[in-house]
């Protein structure tokens, strides 16, 4: 599995702080920038860049913004991007086993760092589920184009 970042410059600094930590981890991580902090950069670029850098289903997407809302309505606008909003560690697990999310964005001024790791901690090794109900409603989403 490759880990995909992507960051604006509200999520610059949590962005380089995770990826060291993924490295660290074993992770092999694909950094799609920001490569420096640039005040007036946009989120959507970096959301497009890092699922467009995806090359097998296994890849995962993290993003990182001041509020992390940007970051998810520009990465779900591409077809087979289920990306979630990382606040808090039992609604990431749901969005992974129920939702089978493969894009996580990270509101970065609303949650501390430990946290931020133990939701992608979740993100990255939790599997979604093969229940039918689940399966039938990915199936559909895949299908809304």
């Amino acid at each position: 599995m490759k880990v995909i970042l992507g960051a604006d410059h509200g999520g610059f600094e949590m962005k380089e702080s995770i990826k060291r930590w993924l490295v660290d981890e074993g992770y092999t991580v694909e950094d799609v920038g920001a490569e420096n902090l640039v005040a007036e950069d946009d989120f959507v670029e970096y959301a497009k860049r890092a699922v467009k850098a995806v090359t097998s289903s296994g890849d995962r997407v993290l993003l990182f913004c001041r509020n992390g809302y940007g970051m998810v309505i520009a990465a779900n606008r591409y077809v087979g991007v289920r990306c979630g909003l990382g606040f808090g560690e039992d609604a990431v697990l749901k969005g992974r086993t129920d939702d089978d999310i493969n894009a996580l964005s990270i509101p970065s001024d609303y949650v501390d760092e430990v946290t931020v790791m133990r939701m992608i901690k979740i993100f990255l090794t939790e599997e979604a589920s093969r229940e039918d109900k689940y399966k039938r409603r990915i199936m559909k989403l895949d299908n809304l184009i």
